[in-house]
């Protein structure tokens, strides 16, 4: 593991989940610690003052680190967090920058609460763990950017989404079933939501994570997808949404 996921792991485990806060961010940011979770103020204190009620709100804290990868200095983490015993649980998927000594200065995330089996049979969070074929990053990487920009935008073509998804894709969203079908389904569905904008895109090797501007209706959302890919498919895909709020209930400069 390389030392960038490692500090992105520590922040989340000796962090939130061992509940020493102030220390994990001391010890894993930079000279600047830049946050988009709109509740949460930049820098080391904008942390701590988050963070520490938390943990006292919430005693029992168990957080899986379910999949991470990096790309130059950005790391992907995608991780499930149990808290009290189940009292509420929870869905992120975290971005995160680093500097040139693998410090974290930057922290992209979109939160969705877990809500077990999903349309398909299997949850938001079970599958493939494991990276392979890092030789492929880069052609994964455009087939993923190239498949947002022709299907998923308003100016795309929905019609070429078998370009892009296998026929039996299985699928970790709480909307839809596996299947090409089911996602040219949800396609042609008047209100389904666009993509406006791809903030981040990410891989290494079969994984491709995306941070999106969405919108649906009046509604801005930020959108996090997961895809694996083989044979030049997406073969599996894990997402989650968040709504983005109005400006003036911003700690920090906003979710993107």
């Amino acid at each position: 593991m390389s030392q960038k996921i490692e500090h992105a792991r520590a922040l989340y485990m000796e962090g939130i989940r061992d509940g020493n806060a102030r220390e994990a961010v001391t010890r894993y940011t930079g000279d600047r610690y830049t946050q988009h979770s709109t509740g949460v103020r930049d820098g080391v204190e904008g942390f701590v003052e988050f963070f520490e009620p938390f943990i006292a709100r919430n005693p029992i804290r168990d957080i899986t680190i379910l999949r991470a990868f990096e790309d130059g200095s950005h790391v992907f983490v995608h991780a499930y967090q149990s808290l009290n015993n189940g009292e509420a649980e929870w869905v992120t998927m975290d971005f995160f920058d680093t500097d040139e000594h693998d410090k974290i200065i930057e922290h992209w995330d979109v939160i969705a609460a877990f809500d077990g089996t999903t349309p398909s049979g299997h949850t938001q969070i079970d599958g493939e763990t494991v990276v392979e074929h890092v030789d492929e990053t880069d052609a994964n990487k455009e087939i993923v950017r190239d498949m947002i920009h022709d299907v998923l935008m308003r100016e795309g073509r929905p019609e070429r989404a078998a370009t892009y998804i296998h026929p039996d894709c299985i699928q970790h969203s709480l909307t839809l079933k596996d299947g090409l079908h089911a996602f040219e389904t949800m396609l042609g569905e008047a209100d389904r939501s666009w993509y406006d904008e791809v903030v981040l895109l990410i891989g290494s090797g079969h994984f491709v994570a995306t941070l999106s501007r969405v919108t649906q209706g009046d509604q801005l959302y930020a959108q996090t997808d997961l895809y694996r890919l083989a044979d030049g498919k997406i073969v599996e895909h894990w997402d989650a949404s968040e709504p983005v709020p109005p400006q003036q209930e911003w700690a920090n400069s906003g979710k993107f």
